[in-house]
């Protein structure tokens, strides 16, 4: 497998622009509630953690059959005050075990502050098409059961859940179908 190589995708109302260092300062604002982190866990990072953590995620994943995508939401601000960040979505592309193409595991996620938009539904929608356009033939999340907003926009993609659990999370599947 060659590696997929990120590139900016636009949707409607979002550009999807590849992960960079740079973005950390702005994103850890972004992800920076704690109530972000109910259903993702963890803590929110600071600054110089995400820098540290988007270094390694740049660099790309140490073995070359798997690529690791990532890209930060842009959103127009109201009023025309221009562009910001809103959260970002990520796949960790492989092929599949048996063979037979190529898998995304995906995730989103979208600050408190641009909730309730759709932002999520878009930027999933626009990652889903970007990755079946590169020939990926399985998608997968995994999604806590609660989190109902993320269940939204795992259906919005076509993913259906499975009775499979990982780490208290559902793991949701959508077989493409070429």
């Amino acid at each position: 497998m060659t590696a997929i190589l990120t590139a900016a995708i636009d949707t409607e109302r979002l550009t999807l622009l590849p992960l960079r260092v740079e973005h950390a300062e702005e994103m850890a604002a972004v992800l920076g509630d704690p109530a972000l982190h109910r259903y993702i866990g963890g803590a929110p990072a600071t600054a110089q953690e995400l820098r540290k953590r988007y270094a390694r995620m740049v660099a790309g994943s140490p073995l070359p059959v798997i690529s690791w995508c990532n890209w930060v939401i842009s959103v127009e601000e109201e009023a025309g005050r221009g562009r910001c960040l809103a959260g970002y979505v990520q796949a960790t592309v492989t092929p599949s075990r048996d063979g037979a193409g190529l898998v995304a595991e995906i995730a989103w996620v979208v600050g408190g502050a641009w909730q309730g938009r759709g932002i999520a539904k878009e930027a999933a929608r626009g990652l889903v098409r970007w990755l079946e356009e590169r020939g990926v033939g399985t998608l997968i999340a995994h999604i806590h059961p609660d989190h109902l907003a993320s269940v939204a926009v795992a259906a919005s993609v076509g993913l259906t859940p499975t009775d499979q659990w990982q780490n208290g999370e559902v793991r949701w599947r959508r077989r493409v179908v070429s």
